[in-house]
């Protein structure tokens, strides 16, 4: 039994006047999430997992049938490129509009609809005849799969205590990027065989969407406990006719319209206004420009300098996996550095590791740059990928600890303008790449890169010195701190 409280006339123009009895968990209540079974939240936090990494794999897989699909559609890879900036725009912008409807349906319709979306853009591609059916799959595809991108996290934050959340969120973020080297490894071989070429990559993903939905099915349960609490009194008042009983989301919360704009609006309002979600945002979103161009950019360097065949340029991208588990492993010394830590320094304890990773990022970009020459073996330019990974999986995984902590109750706004934000320049970065090495040659256009990254080194520790003053005159994060 759920445990009800009575409320009286002060309540929300939302809910009904008098008196309304407000529907809780009994302690213990194997109803609210955090109260799962350890395998029952595992199955649910890998099944979620599988679709990031199903996610984030089509998003490099696709530029390695490049050579294919430009001879079958007659299309130059100008315009194959977009496909993969669109992708990028479709994971940028639909997560300011999911909020509001988890709020309203759940997490579970929600990934069951994104995960067959997703697998209907794959079909789309596969049987596309033109270049522009490709690309508007691809947009819609990003679309639905962002899904398993952004609310992921919401997810483990659901079932997992905040004590425990640590290694749960590691995964998440070591399946978000190994997944976007996973999938090209694959793809290279698909596209080598001319029995499979571009068109199956696309066939395999959605053979894996459509495991991915079966075990989505079975294993993810509802767990965002508004809806669960909302379930719950409209099954007393069914059962008892009384119509008092109410679930606090039903007594406070907002109309979709409302939240449509508050979800729409406050990301943006707290990117333009807050120097810290503008900062780390800008940092993290200038790193996944530069992986979204390591993507575009690896196949031609790896075949012009090095000879490689379209196979062996896609094994080149396990470096993207190598470094990711670089980062799971640094993260896990993070995780016991904050535990000492942050009862002194607050939020800040999430950034040791942060400011190795801004010192790493450039770094990793400037042996990339300075390793681009026939003469260099390419093992020198696979490692130095391997280091900007690890230093871009510090950054990301950084970034969303940090804004989580600072924010507190407004935190998904935060991330959401920085995913925005983020995305937008992934979008950007893919469609000037080769135009800009053709330019600047790989060594002087990463050169380049590396330069802005070292200009951008010092965000980390400006944060961890000064962030608890720069808090302090923030106003979301202030009020954060008071509900907190």
């Amino acid at each position: 039994m759920a445990t009800i409280y009575t409320t009286g006339d002060n309540l929300s123009e939302h809910t009904l006047t008098g008196v309304v009895h407000e529907i809780q968990y009994e302690e213990g209540d194997r109803r609210n999430p955090i109260n799962f079974s350890k395998p029952r939240k595992w199955a649910i936090t890998m099944v979620a997992c599988m679709f990031t990494a199903l996610s984030a794999a089509a998003a490099g897989s696709y530029n390695l049938g490049f050579g294919s699909m430009t001879r079958d559609l007659n299309c130059t890879d100008f315009q194959a490129t977009i496909g993969l900036s669109v992708y990028a725009l479709g994971f940028g912008i639909i997560p300011l509009f999911s909020a509001p409807f988890s709020e309203e349906l759940g997490r579970r319709p929600l990934y069951l609809f994104s995960c067959i979306g997703f697998l209907l853009m794959h079909l789309m591609v596969a049987e596309a005849k033109n270049i522009q059916t490709v690309i508007l799959g691809r947009l819609l595809g990003g679309a639905f799969g962002s899904t398993g991108s952004t609310m992921v996290g919401g997810s483990i934050a659901d079932i997992w205590r905040p004590h425990e959340r640590g290694l749960p969120m590691s995964l998440f973020a070591v399946v978000a990027l190994s997944g976007t080297g996973i999938g090209p490894v694959a793809a290279g071989w698909i596209e080598a065989d001319p029995r499979f070429e571009w068109r199956w990559i696309q066939w395999f993903h959605l053979i894996a969407a459509g495991l991915t939905f079966c075990l989505l099915f079975v294993f993810m349960t509802e767990t965002r406990t508004t809806v669960i609490q909302t379930r719950m009194a409209k099954k007393l008042r069914k059962e008892t006719g009384d119509q008092r009983y109410r679930a606090l989301a039903e007594i406070e919360l907002p109309s979709l319209k409302t939240l449509l704009i508050i979800s729409c609006t406050r990301p943006l309002r707290l990117l333009l206004t807050e120097p810290v979600v503008a900062s780390i945002s800008l940092w993290i979103g200038f790193a996944w420009g530069i992986l979204y161009c390591m993507i575009e950019s690896i196949g031609p360097a790896f075949q012009s300098l090095h000879g490689f065949g379209v196979g062996e340029t896609g094994t080149v991208f396990v470096t993207v996996v190598i470094g990711s588990i670089l980062g799971f492993i640094s993260n896990m010394h993070q995780e016991r550095l904050y535990q000492k830590g942050h009862q002194k320094r607050g939020p800040e304890a999430r950034l040791y590791w942060a400011c190795c990773g801004g010192v790493l990022f450039p770094i990793g970009m400037f042996i990339y740059a300075w390793t681009t020459f026939p003469s260099v073996p390419w093992i020198a330019m696979a490692i130095a990928i391997t280091i900007f990974i690890w230093a871009t999986f510090i950054i990301y995984l950084s970034s969303f600890s940090y804004l989580a902590d600072c924010y507190g109750p407004y935190a998904s706004s935060a991330i959401a303008g920085q995913s925005l934000c983020r995305n937008l320049v992934a979008m950007a970065f893919p469609l000037f790449t080769r135009q800009m090495f053709n330019a600047l040659t790989y060594k002087w256009g990463n050169t380049l890169f590396a330069c802005i990254a070292v200009l951008m080194a010092p965000i980390p520790f400006i944060l961890f010195r000064y962030g608890p003053e720069i808090r302090a005159r923030s106003t979301f994060s202030r009020r954060a701190m008071e509900l907190m």
